[in-house]
């Protein structure tokens, strides 16, 4: 199937099913996916299974300057956005300066659109770096990955690029608690002749777990909605993502379904 990639730095504003209208940072590559994840369903397709050259990232400067450039054009034009999103091309907490962006995205939002807020969609695997973690407890929408508590199927589902902990992993993000939004792909199918659905039972019996243990201010489920690189996913129905959320509401969460 057809993925595609962000080839600007900053892109948009798009209509987000999740967030409204949302100005997207691209802090990787625009013309190549980096990621400390390779999930089957990712829209930006595979990571490259090797590069000719390191991959070039956008400089803190860089970013700085066309944030700026493009929040001063949207307050004359009238239209600035709900928030400004990082996401694009694969992880956006792998930048090296990541926390020191963030600082200038506060800094120009404060400047140009003081009702904006600040999310950023992580996958969650560089909340162990302090730095990382102290940016994101400054943003408003902390978005982290979770799409499942069951090692084999975060394995199977999500493709972790090196080492990864799934156990630590859920323990750094009960260090964020309600300053948190816990954010679940659900999805259905076949990879690599092995059934992918993290929709059963057990699945979300385990899932239900982490939540309550990580607390989060909110959870986002959603399904997929455009083309993914592996063949054989399915969407999950909206009314089995309502259903899944009835639970997470009694659970006492605040959910927000995407079908």
């Amino acid at each position: 199937m057809a993925t595609f990639l962000f080839d600007e730095i900053i892109f948009g504003p798009v209509k987000s099913r999740r967030l409204g209208v949302s100005l997207g940072v691209n802090l990787l590559p625009t013309d190549s996916k980096v990621c400390s994840f390779d999930c089957i369903y990712c829209e930006c397709g595979w990571n490259p299974k090797q590069r000719e050259k390191k991959a070039k990232l956008p400089s803190r400067e860089t970013v700085a300057d066309k944030l700026r450039n493009k929040l001063r054009s949207m307050q004359t034009a009238g239209e600035l956005p709900d928030v400004i999103t990082f996401a694009g091309n694969g992880e956006p907490t792998l930048h090296p300066q990541f926390a020191e962006i963030i600082d200038d995205t506060i800094a120009l939002r404060d400047e140009f659109a003081p009702n904006c807020r600040i999310a950023v969609l992580s996958n969650s695997t560089m909340i162990h770096r302090e730095s990382v973690f102290q940016a994101l407890l400054k943003i408003e929408d902390n978005i982290l990955k979770l799409d499942s508590a069951i090692e084999k199927t975060v394995q199977l589902l999500d493709c972790p690029v090196g080492r990864f902990d799934l156990q630590q992993t859920m323990e750094q993000l009960k260090r964020f608690g309600n300053q948190a939004i816990i954010q679940t792909l659900f999805v259905r199918g076949e990879h690599k002749q092995q059934v992918v659905d993290n929709t059963t039972e057990e699945e979300l019996k385990t899932w239900l777990d982490a939540l309550l243990a990580i607390q989060p201010k909110q959870v986002m489920i959603y399904t997929i909605a455009r083309d993914t690189p592996a063949q054989g996913l399915q969407k999950v129905s909206l009314e089995e993502l309502n259903a899944i959320a009835d639970r997470v509401k009694a659970a006492g969460f605040e959910v927000q379904v995407s079908g």
